[in-house]
């Protein structure tokens, strides 16, 4: 399968003679290529910002501007620099030759030209060009598949934010940044209060609904810097960098009493929750994430046994 068609390819052809122009743009025209034209290096360069040719001819002898010069500011425009350019050109010194592709030519045409040679030269570099697109659009495909596949591994499929594996992955690192600077680093670990009895009365669809609200409650009063995601089932986990226990007490605290005055609208019925978090702190000592997850698990079940729809704080000690 053909990469592209000569009518849907640009070429522009800069010569200051106008008879060469002639003779060039009945060769492509022929063929069926696109033509568009320059007589100097003033005005190729203006030409090629504003239609952007897939393919430059360009004569090398020019007054005022030769084509080396244009080259030159062509390859300097990252944006036109991808854009191959063909030489064409009456001189035979090796020096031209040397110095057309020193400015970034792909390839030298000698006149007198074959219109055969011509037509094959500037076919083989557009069908270079065109792969070297195709394998960047498939690389950048693959990149985003990849970004794709780790969102997926990475995120609740629910409400989108993170999952358990990176939550420890995340949690791990905090502790590290604790561990080497001297860092606060907090922990909510967040309940939502008598959530299987929510799910039997309104049915699981409210259910995710309510886990949904929840979530984007929770996302409101963090802070960016901060790391939110779901650790199973209707428990969800707040990492507080470079955050101490009174302040994520405080943004503990914000978090329920806005969770405790709002409600979902169901079926003209309004469904309220209510939510219970444990609140622990990195202390020295402490080497990974699960002793700091332990204690906010025992401040949460304290906070059940009381009564739910409260914070409460594992001791400092």
């Amino acid at each position: 399968m053909a990469l592209f068609k000569p009518e849907d390819c640009l070429i522009l052809v800069v010569d200051d003679v106008k008879l060469n122009l002639q003779i060039v743009a009945k060769i492509l025209d022929n063929v069926g290529y696109e033509c568009s034209f320059a007589s100097n290096g003033y005005q190729a360069l203006k030409r090629v910002r504003s239609a952007r040719p897939d393919l430059i001819l360009l004569d090398l002898m020019m007054p005022e501007m030769d084509g080396l010069e244009v080259c030159e500011k062509i390859q300097a425009n990252p944006e036109l620099s991808e854009i191959p350019i063909i030489f064409i050109s009456a001189s035979q010194e090796q020096e031209h030759l040397l110095q057309a592709f020193q400015k970034g030519a792909v390839d030298y045409v000698a006149k007198p030209f074959h219109s055969a040679e011509l037509l094959a030269r500037v076919r083989m570099h557009l069908e270079l060009k065109y792969s070297r697109q195709k394998l960047k659009n498939l690389l950048q495909e693959q990149v985003e598949l990849v970004k794709q596949l780790e969102t997926l591994a990475n995120t609740d499929p629910l409400t989108g934010v993170w999952n358990r594996r990176y939550l420890l992955m995340i949690a791990e690192q905090e502790i590290k940044r604790s561990q080497l600077y001297n860092f606060s680093f907090a922990v909510l670990l967040i309940d939502i209060d008598h959530f299987k009895k929510i799910n039997d009365t309104y049915g699981h669809s409210i259910g995710d609904d309510v886990i949904i609200f929840m979530t984007k409650t929770v996302l409101y009063h963090l802070q960016s810097t901060d790391c939110f995601g779901r650790f199973g089932g209707e428990e969800f986990v707040a990492l507080l960098p470079e955050t101490d226990m009174d302040e994520a007490m405080i943004v503990a605290e914000c978090i329920r009493e806005n969770i405790k005055n709002q409600y979902i609208t169901f079926e003209e019925q309004k469904v309220s929750i209510t939510i219970s978090i444990g609140v622990s702190s990195y202390r020295i000592g402490d080497k990974n994430i699960d002793s700091i997850l332990r204690r906010a698990d025992q401040a949460l079940y304290q906070a059940k046994h009381e009564g739910r729809n409260r914070v409460i704080s594992c001791p400092l000690e």
